[in-house]
């Protein structure tokens, strides 16, 4: 089944204050002013209404609660004609010290929405990651591809990939309409201080010195996030029912690289940083072929210029350290806890 030219007119986005959801949020508030977009979200330490402040209240809508809260959607999944569903745990460490919260969220959290999805006849996009593949070895030239089997290496990747497969049991039994999109490091405003490019970023403009896993040998494949909101904005109006699309915008760097980048372009020697013990099952390389997404919809990533966009990142958090600065000192109080 395709639905191609589909143009929903209320979406529901699950996670809506969280970084990336936040940034969808964002462009399709400026993209597409005549859709009225409902947030939902749980405010966890990650989920930030700031992260929407500013966008018209005629359009955008915030509903604090919990996707697992079965009556709760009964009441705002009725009347949208499409969930985008971003709501997740996501940290890959605070899923090694503590799982529970990731099976409850990203399984039992996806399974409700399907639920309701599926009982009012809405249309349905899952937000998933490309650590449901595992990784890749440093020398391998092979990418990820939407026909690449499952080896997820943490808590983390193993609950998105469990939700990943309860979408396609939801279309294939019931008829859903649904789609997937796996995507690649995003980075970009709005990203909390615990994920890996604000962490160092936030570091050297409070004059302490950032950290480093291990070798810092392992490979990410970035990608701006208005490039992923862009995606799945294809994806959700033009993409094939039951199909997977894998986002990425071919930005493998290593993170010592982007370590180092991140150095330089704030002023510093490219050396000023500490080495941490590694993470445990540190996967080495991600690398994402989208060519089907390409091909099949024409869409291609604009802010490909990494360093550029790193820039940009820079400048932004230091224009809102009122934003960062009340989650930092806990943040780096976990990490110590954890050794890192």
């Amino acid at each position: 089944m395709s639905e191609q030219g589909f143009k929903p007119k209320h979406i529901l986005v699950t996670g809506g204050c969280g970084f990336i959801g936040a940034n969808f949020v964002r462009y399709v508030a400026r993209n597409h002013p005549d859709v009225h977009v409902t947030v939902l979200d749980k405010l966890t330490y990650a989920g930030n209404p700031a992260n929407i402040d500013g966008l018209p209240q005629s359009q955008v809508e915030l509903v604090i609660g919990d996707i697992c809260d079965a009556s709760l959607l009964e009441r705002i999944v009725p009347g949208c004609d499409a969930i985008v569903h971003f709501a997740a745990e996501s940290h890959n460490d605070n899923s090694i010290f503590d799982p529970e919260p990731f099976i409850r969220t990203n399984v039992e959290g996806t399974m409700r929405l399907l639920e309701a999805a599926c009982k009012y006849d809405v249309r349905f996009h899952h937000i998933s990651t490309d650590e449901v593949y595992g990784d890749l070895a440093l020398d391998d030239p092979a990418r990820f591809g939407e026909n690449s089997p499952y080896r997820p290496s943490s808590p983390y990747s193993a609950s998105k990939a469990a939700s990943d497969h309860l979408v396609r049991a939801w279309t294939r039994t019931y008829g859903l309409r649904a789609t997937i999109s796996n995507c690649s490091n995003n980075y970009g405003p709005y990203q909390h201080v615990e994920k890996f490019i604000p962490r160092q970023i936030t570091s050297i403009l409070e004059g302490a010195r950032p950290k480093l896993y291990g070798t810092g040998e392992n490979v990410r494949d970035w990608i701006h996030t208005e490039d992923h909101s862009s995606a799945v904005w294809e994806i959700l109006t033009r993409g094939r029912i039951g199909e997977t699309y894998l986002i990425g915008a071919d930005g493998e760097m290593s993170n010592i690289a982007v370590m180092r980048m991140i150095l330089r372009l704030m002023g510093c020697v490219e050396d000023a940083f500490d080495w941490v013990r590694d993470r445990p099952g540190h996967d080495r390389r991600y690398a994402i072929d989208s060519s089907k997404l390409r091909t099949e919809l024409g869409w291609k990533p604009v802010r490909t210029d990494f360093e550029a966009g790193l820039q940009a990142t820079i400048a932004w958090y230091i224009d809102n350290r009122a934003w960062w600065e009340p989650a930092k000192a806990a943040t780096e109080a976990r990490y110590r806890a954890q050794g890192q």
